[in-house]
């Protein structure tokens, strides 16, 4: 019999598709969606969403999903942003094949169409300065003023328009704008600006324009052109909706696609304005685009996030016409259901204090075997060394206990996970008064953790050879703001800044099995959470681990810490 599988109600914009579907509203019966990013930035969390919902809509109604790097501000726009774009999106597990697009690739269309809108009465050279424009457009209850230039001559536009385009004119000095309706209840429709003068070289048309083409008039052009049939655009672009209706019903333009929006991704603690995680990057408030405490697709794959948990994650989230706030929670709990499924455990002891197990031979060393992962029933193992001397985190002793502490003190016994139970006998501590060893018994017949008469044993502490490991770095990163709305109580959100956001962790020891760790491996170091090899600054002589994130929520640990 077979298994009754789970069926998911279809959001709004699949209960689109199946109808324009199902009432021949496609051309040839196959849907065309794009992602259309611009260049200036990395992406970030929030696209995400948009890149799940473009993508897999192609993916399961058996269309096609270009990608189109939108690049009409060329001062603002690198390769370095497009090809880390490309790669952010191949991570997430999508491929456009060979539907790769720009919109420089139809600046020349569009210059024709501009023209075409010139000698039709329908657009016009204005030179109105940027602050009085925005004076003379109104305001939402007033309707805008005509500008002076808006009557010019067909044949003046013309001539300086062309004038424009071969550089003849400052920056600033004119525009050209669609001859729409000043008085339109729409501030989008008072006669938008098509074409600004910007002496900038282009990233791929180097410097054959002077004229670049404003975003509103290029994107539904754009997605004309290409035959996009579901614009799909997040719900800040709905306001915008009449203005790309104006453009894709420009006479000459043969196919007329469809805007839908969406609400948009929006997370606790975290900031998604590409303005704002640029500043934070040139002025050194983090290490790069790809710091892992950045909310940026190349921040968090960096950090250790897998793509699988992310797409879970947006799945979870939905697709709705309402905006609304999303807990930074559910997104870690996305992460670690995953990383639980997936990350390989292994031992390391990040604030360590010498053991030493004095009836323990010196030279003899023992292999212990340990589960790679005991989620998976088929997971292989691997084997740890156990030395006379070994680390344990300094948390895990008191040499005067308080009341509820069951782990090693002196005269206490503990379980060494996967090994032998010890007793602490006693401790010597250096100048300061620190504890500096530890000097303990073993129990022979313990072996495993377990003894012959099943005494019981409150403690347990992971631990790693002494003679036998690997020194390495490890990063603790955490949220990188402390609010959960950045900049919200003082107005500015460089105060809401988490100092505790990166601990770096020079001295830790990682058992041996950790040199086999590479770049895209997931880890879980016992007890102390998720973790992964750094992409950038781990090197074969010097190991650097991030952590992804914690075993369980410890967030509100700390804010109490902080006094939040």
């Amino acid at each position: 019999m077979e298994e009754n599988k789970e069926i998911k109600p279809l959001n709004f914009i699949e209960k689109i598709i199946e109808d324009d579907l199902k009432n021949k509203r496609v051309p040839d019966d196959r849907i065309v969606t794009r992602f259309p990013p611009e260049p200036n930035g990395y992406l970030h969390i929030g696209h995400i969403k948009s890149i799940c919902i473009n993508f897999g809509l192609a993916e399961k109604y058996g269309g096609v999903c270009h990608l189109r790097l939108d690049d009409t501000n060329p001062e603002k726009e690198e390769d370095e942003y497009i090809q880390a774009i490309k790669s952010d999106i191949r991570w997430l597990g999508f491929d456009w094949g060979k539907n790769e697009y720009y919109a420089s690739d139809y600046y020349d269309r569009l210059y024709e169409i501009a023209l075409r809108l010139i000698k039709e009465g329908k657009a016009y050279v204005d030179s109105l300065s940027a602050e009085d424009m925005k004076k003379y457009r109104g305001t939402l209850t007033e309707p805008g003023i005509n500008s002076p230039d808006r009557d010019r001559s067909i044949e003046e536009n013309l001539r300086l328009f062309q004038e424009m385009k071969e550089g003849k004119h400052p920056e600033g000095s004119y525009t050209l704008r669609a001859k729409i309706d000043m008085a339109s209840p729409n501030i989008n429709l008072r006669d938008p600006a098509l074409y600004r003068i910007k002496y900038a070289t282009h990233p791929r048309t180097g410097d054959k324009w002077c004229i670049y083409p404003m975003y509103d008039f290029t994107h539904p052009i754009s997605d004309a052109i290409e035959g996009i049939t579901h614009s799909i655009c997040t719900l800040e672009f709905e306001d915008h909706r009449p203005a790309y209706d104006w453009a894709t019903e420009i006479d000459g333009i043969e196919h007329t696609p469809h805007q839908y929006e969406f609400a948009r991704l929006n997370i606790n603690y975290l900031l998604m304005s590409k303005r704002k995680l640029l500043y934070l990057v040139k002025n050194n408030y983090v290490s790069g685009w790809d710091d892992p405490r950045m909310p940026t697709i190349s921040g968090i794959r960096r950090r250790g996030y897998s793509p699988e948990s992310m797409k879970d994650f947006v799945q979870r989230v939905g697709v709705a016409k309402v905006e609304g706030v999303v807990d930074y929670a559910l997104m870690e709990f996305c992460v670690r259901e995953d990383l639980n499924k997936r990350a390989k455990r292994l031992m390391a002891v990040l604030d360590p204090v010498k053991v030493i197990i004095d009836n323990y031979p010196e030279e003899k060393i023992e292999y212990f075997e340990a589960v790679d992962n005991p989620e998976d029933e088929n997971s292989s193992t691997h084997k740890m060394p156990f030395t006379r001397e070994i680390y344990i985190e300094r948390e895990d002793f008191m040499e005067v206990p308080v009341k509820g502490y069951h782990r090693l003190y002196i005269g206490n016994e503990i379980r060494l996970k996967g090994a032998y139970y010890i007793k602490a006998t006693s401790c010597e501590k250096d100048e300061n008064g620190k504890v500096s060893v530890i000097h303990a018994t073993y129990d022979p017949e313990s072996r495993g953790g377990e003894t012959a008469d099943k005494r019981k044993v409150k403690g347990t502490s992971h631990w790693v050879s002494a003679k036998y490991n690997i020194k390495a770095e490890v990063r603790q990163y955490d949220k990188l703001f402390k609010a959960e709305n950045p900049g919200m109580s003082t107005g500015n959100y460089l105060d809401d800044i988490n100092p505790e956001s990166l601990i770096v962790i020079s001295d830790a020891y990682i058992e041996k099995e950790a040199e086999n760790a590479k770049v895209g491996d997931y880890l879980q170091f016992v007890r102390n959470g998720y973790y992964c090899v750094d992409s950038k600054d781990s090197k074969e002589d010097h190991m650097v681990f991030n952590r992804t994130c914690t075993l369980k929520d410890s967030w509100a640990k700390q804010k109490a810490k902080m006094g939040l």
